[in-house]
């Protein structure tokens, strides 16, 4: 599992770190430019964002049309394009059209589609929990780097490093990258796109992953603004928003494996979700009403290490709660929702200081991730453990399988490439004895 899920996670690691590497110092730099506004700046930070959202559906449409791998070349090459247009930008509306470029390249979704190709759905979970933590990862280290690399050679050197990671993406695709099979699978059951919003905890996982990122951006545009702005009472300078950064980055990292661990191994994801955004509250609140630079650290601090627990596993518990052939458009809908998130958590912020003050805008976010907390604590559950069950489609008795009907067997698929019949199963409930009697000859 590791050797076919490591380059892909590699590659989504890679062009995370581009992404991300700017958001620490993006919103100071870019107040900068000619024509720049607080809201414009905003916009600029979470408007990867918006277009991510925009073109989630198209790439995962054309991923299954001219496959994977093209798609996922499509896709880093509007990144590559997209990082060189914000690199040489000069005035606030040509890196504003960079941005949503880097944006474009919407593989976001089908990088975990094709993690879906390539491993077995029993260890699935584990795979797109690596996943989520390469992408945490990326974002710890983006952290640390991002404020001295900007304050010694300045951010057009950021947006020139991402172009970089782009084409080692590239490189990687074509050298280490596994064609994934071609599998058709036919299903017992057929589900709407809408029944995925009827599912309380599949809804929730989506509000999660939407309000992680949102609260994301909207970090990113106050952090730097805060503390470099003299009228906020701080008074930094851009080189020394690394001091804030760094403790949070480890503190984020040291976090994120015991988190992952126990919400995979425990079973007790919506207990890590709960703590992360408990976390996020008191971060906002925190950063919003201190006067202090020690106690604004700690806040910042505090949100890190909300995101980093919650990030492995997002896509994860989505694997989990969709069904096989939901899987797809269940992770394409909570993608669109978070880059969308994104977008506007950027775009409210600088919106917010642009027309009021930071302690109504944190107030409000502060009343949103109280009511967020709330809807968790009450309408999330930790996914019930399921067993595979393979059966050759020679043993079938297909009369049997089309009426099988247990509520103990959340459900069945027949896999026509590998010539087998998935059965998947609670196995404290029900024995593989049992089922095997129930749909063979």
């Amino acid at each position: 599992m590791f050797k076919k899920v490591l380059p892909l996670s590699t590659i989504l690691f890679l062009r995370f770190l581009g992404l991300f590497l700017v958001l620490p110092v993006l919103s100071v730099y870019a107040l900068e430019l000619d024509g720049a506004t607080p809201l414009l700046v905003g916009i600029i930070v979470g408007g990867y964002a918006l277009t991510q959202a925009i073109f989630q559906v198209p790439f995962g449409t054309m991923s299954d049309k001219i496959g994977r791998k093209p798609t996922i070349l499509v896709g880093l090459l509007m990144f590559l394009v997209g990082s060189l247009i914000c690199a040489y930008s000069t005035d606030i509306y040509t890196l504003m059209f960079g941005r949503f470029l880097q944006g474009a390249g919407a593989i976001g979704s089908v990088i975990p589609a094709m993690i879906a190709d390539l491993v077995e759905e029993e260890i699935r979970g584990k795979a797109m929990a690596l996943m989520g933590g390469f992408i945490a990862i990326s974002f710890a280290i983006s952290m640390a780097l991002g404020p001295v690399i900007a304050s010694a050679f300045g951010i057009s050197t950021i947006f020139l490093m991402t172009a970089g990671l782009a084409i080692i993406g590239i490189i990687l695709l074509f050298t280490k990258v596994p064609t994934p099979p071609k599998i058709i699978h036919t299903y017992h059951d057929k589900v709407k796109t809408l029944d995925i919003f009827k599912d309380n905890n599949l809804l929730n996982m989506i509000i999660i992953n939407a309000m992680q990122k949102g609260l994301m951006t909207m970090a990113f545009v106050l952090i730097p603004i805060l503390l470099t702005k003299p009228e906020y009472g701080f008074g930094w300078q851009k080189s020394e928003l690394w001091m804030a950064y760094v403790p949070a980055m480890i503190a984020g990292f040291l976090a994120m494996a015991p988190a992952a661990i126990l919400g995979e191994k425990k079973n007790i994801p919506k207990q890590i979700f709960l703590v992360s955004i408990v976390l996020f509250l008191l971060a906002f609140l925190i950063m919003g009403f201190t006067t202090s630079s020690t106690i604004f650290v700690v806040g910042v601090v505090f949100f890190f290490m909300g995101f980093n627990m919650m990030e492995p596993l997002v896509q994860s518990m989505i694997s989990k709660f969709a069904r096989v052939h939901q899987k797809g458009a269940a992770l394409g809908i909570s993608n669109s929702a978070a880059y969308f998130f994104t977008f506007l958590g950027g775009t409210f912020a600088g919106l917010f200081l642009d027309i009021g003050n930071k302690e109504s805008l944190v107030s409000g976010v502060a009343v949103l991730t109280l009511l967020w907390l709330i809807w968790t604590a009450l309408k999330l559950q930790n996914p019930i453990k399921h067993s595979h069950l393979y059966i050759p489609n020679s043993e079938i008795d297909f009369d049997k399988l089309y009426a099988l009907e247990s509520e103990h067997i959340a459900e069945w698929y027949i896999n026509e490439t590998e010539k087998v019949v998935v059965v998947k199963y609670v196995s404290a409930n029900i024995k593989e004895d049992e089922i095997k009697m129930k749909v063979t000859k």
